[in-house]
């Protein structure tokens, strides 16, 4: 059976709650040593990891209440581990190189992820993107969404006998906004499929379209108001502009490593088939 660090910890966490922490008014850093087992030292920042990988509920818990369990986790994962000597599977050093490899791999695009993205350069992208940036128009309608043509231009033509366009909507509607009356709050150019786009803005506040079809339907299309938009403030677009920084800056920095570093690719012909052998890696 398979037991997974955070199953193992989670286990010895829920028996160890009652155990309270020692206190210590000695200054304590990462590299504090709170046990030794077998000559491995067990250290603060051990321990600090260790919660960090807790699941969350296990993570709100106070320290003091943490404290033994984790500690007991530790010792015995370290007590357990020695106990293998020489006898790690091939399987589980394979998947500790990868894990290694790729942990690695995070730590370095994190820190230059977190030394190319200051405040600074993100005041500059939202400058470039929205200072000279035009008020936008945005749009606020309703649609009916039905089966058939037919359908729709029945729907029309109640519409056009006087109906309340919410109330048709909650009835006739087979698109999830039906039950809100049609209402498909506010969008701007780009937001919806061209064909109901382009129905939008044929019409001026208050209209009613003939029936438009898209991929979803037929749809008959009221548009309620129109405004302009200024450009939103940072705050609204700042998480969005530093995901698109982090991109740009993992692409550089991968490009960077890869055309400074010697690659030789295998000249073996393998077959991808390979990858469902596990017995490749048994022992």
């Amino acid at each position: 059976m398979l037991v997974t660090n955070k199953t193992w910890c989670a286990g010895l966490i829920s028996l160890g709650l009652a155990l309270a922490a020692p206190v210590s008014a000695e200054e304590v850093t990462a590299k504090t040593v709170v046990a030794t087992v077998g000559g491995v030292e067990i250290t603060v920042g051990h321990m600090i990891v260790a919660k960090s990988t807790l699941p969350a509920q296990y993570q709100a818990l106070e320290d003091d209440v943490l404290w033994q369990g984790i500690y007991d986790q530790l010792v015995q994962q370290n007590a357990l581990a020695q106990s293998l000597g020489d006898g790690v599977t091939e399987a589980t050093q394979l998947t500790i190189d990868n894990q290694v490899s790729g942990l690695l791999a995070g730590e370095a695009l994190g820190k230059r992820i977190q030394a190319a993205i200051t405040d600074d350069v993100i005041q500059q992208a939202y400058e470039e993107r929205f200072a000279d940036a035009e008020p936008s128009k945005e749009f606020n309608a309703a649609h009916i969404l039905l089966e058939t043509e037919e359908d729709a231009k029945a729907v029309k033509s109640e519409l056009d006998a006087g109906a309340e366009f919410g109330a048709l909507a909650r009835e006739k509607s087979t698109g999830p906004s039906g039950p809100n009356g049609g209402a498909l709050g506010w969008f701007s150019k780009g937001m919806m499929v061209p064909e109901f786009e382009e129905a939008v803005l044929a019409l001026e506040p208050g209209q009613v379209s003939e029936p438009v079809k898209t991929q979803f339907g037929w749809h008959v299309v009221v548009l309620n108001e129109t405004r302009m938009a200024d450009a939103p403030p940072l705050d609204e677009v700042r998480d969005d502009l530093v995901s698109e920084l982090e991109n740009e800056v993992v692409a550089n920095v991968v490009k960077e490593v890869m055309d400074g570093i010697e690659i030789v690719k295998s000249e073996a012909e393998i077959d991808p088939s390979v990858l469902s052998d596990n017995s490749l890696i048994a022992e």
